[in-house]
């Protein structure tokens, strides 16, 4: 007994760990210089998604360092289709509370945040779709964000 326990639990951590994330359709990052994110940086993921009978939810993905300026982001973003369409929004997101605490997890000077972007989202047409991405804050070159990133997600 004790022999297939030793086998047994090491396999079914195994396949749990790996079924956490069966959701993930797609997940990406990317990283920006000690400089910072200039205001006409273009963060672009080109995703190709076949599944058009499962909606999907939307995140984006922030690495923040402790000495990033501001509570919240404005972030540009647009969605475009294979048919041509482009779906563009202004969004804020918050990454501090009102006490100042960064939101999210965190080790050391670094937060990651994942924030739903929007939820049970419909995609039509088989293909390439174009997220981009573009800091919406009034700074030439944005200090204290470390990583921007997209993840899209099936929805059960």
């Amino acid at each position: 007994m004790r022999k297939f326990i030793f086998y047994i639990v090491p396999i079914l951590l195994i396949i749990g760990i790996a079924s956490c994330d069966r959701k993930r359709v797609f997940e990406a990052y990317r990283t920006f210089d000690e400089k910072g994110w200039n205001k006409d940086s273009v963060v672009v993921f080109k995703v190709l998604l076949t599944d058009t009978t499962r909606n999907h939810n939307l995140y984006v993905n922030i690495r923040n360092k402790g000495t990033y300026p501001y509570s919240n982001l404005y972030l540009f973003l647009s969605i475009g289709s294979p048919d041509g369409k482009l779906l563009t929004d202004t969004v804020e997101f918050s990454l501090a509370e009102p006490s100042g605490r960064w939101k999210g997890s965190g080790i050391g000077d670094l937060h990651d945040n994942q924030i739903l972007y929007k939820s049970s989202v419909y995609f039509p047409h088989k293909g390439n779709y174009i997220f981009q991405i573009k800091q919406g804050m009034r700074d030439n070159i944005l200090q204290g964000i470390r990583d921007i990133g997209l993840r899209i997600e099936k929805t059960y």
